[in-house]
């Protein structure tokens, strides 16, 4: 019987054979990618990326590698000479507008409109890599995390242990540990399940990271979530992608009021003077996304 010189393992949910002895960063070159620009997991074990190198691939493994991509719900400076800033988990930021990269027609675009809206953090999704199409292009090739902050979120998460699993990847991958969490009650409007987004936040504290949290505008549940480790705190204004404004102004000024740590509206700010009112009311930013990606001119939008 001739020994068969190939291992069968799964990448991505579909099935390979690999040579016996292949590594994982030598599977991940032959795949197109660039080891140091994903994060690997090993049988539901993230891998560290310094010993990708070393790990030999064993039959029967099952891999998911992810990079970032444009996605979420929703090279920039801030105005020059502005004295303005904000602070969350010890890091300063002059603009006070956070974007998103998800809904643009292109990574080109997004990236034009990104420079545009001076912003210097963006929302990013983990997403599996496409081992189909190698020709894909990466966020990180039109955004540089080197220039802009990268904010790895958990879109399309609807439980804590889904959320968490993300964001360990999203640390692998990159090294982050400021992250947006968001736990999701259900697919139609996007509400968090606050009960799951709590929990998720105390263990991700504990595990070192810096969750900003995407909560429902409730000045009790934020309390809870910055008790438990939330270093800043971003209320719903309306249902994501809604564009309706500010919808409860008064539990967002009350949240504003009894925080200690930032407060930043999050998802239905559809317009500049939407804006305004969550400036107005004491937030310390926004997140836009769908209003800018979704404008006839993104760009200018921006």
């Amino acid at each position: 019987m001739v020994d068969d010189p190939t291992l069968s393992i799964r990448v991505n949910g579909e099935h390979r054979r690999v040579p016996k002895g292949m590594t994982i960063a030598q599977l991940a070159l032959e795949l197109g990618l660039e080891p140091t620009k994903v994060a690997v997991e090993r049988n539901l074990e993230i891998v560290p990326r310094s010993t990708l190198a070393d790990v030999v691939i064993e039959d029967g493994d099952d891999y998911e590698i992810v990079t970032f991509v444009g996605g979420g719900d929703h090279l920039g400076t801030a105005t020059e000479g502005a004295a303005d800033s904000w602070t969350v988990a010890g890091r300063t930021f002059r603009s006070r507008l956070i974007v998103g990269t998800g809904k643009y027609k292109n990574l080109d675009q997004n990236a034009a409109a990104v420079e545009a809206s001076g912003a210097e953090i963006v929302t990013v999704a983990v997403r599996r890599v496409n081992i189909a199409d190698r020709s894909q292009p990466l966020l990180m090739d039109y955004i540089d995390p080197k220039i802009i902050t990268y904010l790895p979120n958990t879109a399309g998460c609807f439980t804590a242990e889904e959320a968490i699993r993300t964001l360990r990847l999203a640390r692998e991958a990159g090294g982050w540990t400021l992250v947006k969490l968001e736990v999701l009650g259900e697919a139609k409007t996007l509400y968090p399940d606050m009960v799951e987004t709590l929990r998720a936040t105390e263990i991700l504290a504990k595990e070192g990271f810096e969750p900003m949290v995407y909560c429902a505008d409730d000045p009790i549940a934020a309390k809870r979530l910055e008790d438990v480790g939330a270093v800043a705190i971003m209320p719903l204004g309306a249902p994501i992608g809604s564009g309706l404004g500010l919808q409860n102004q008064v539990m967002i000024r009350l949240m504003v009021e009894n925080s200690k740590v930032p407060v930043l509206v999050d998802a239905g700010v559809g317009t500049a003077s939407d804006a305004a009112v969550a400036m107005e009311l004491g937030c310390d930013g926004v997140l836009m996304n769908t209003a800018i990606a979704e404008a006839k001119d993104p760009v200018m939008m921006a």
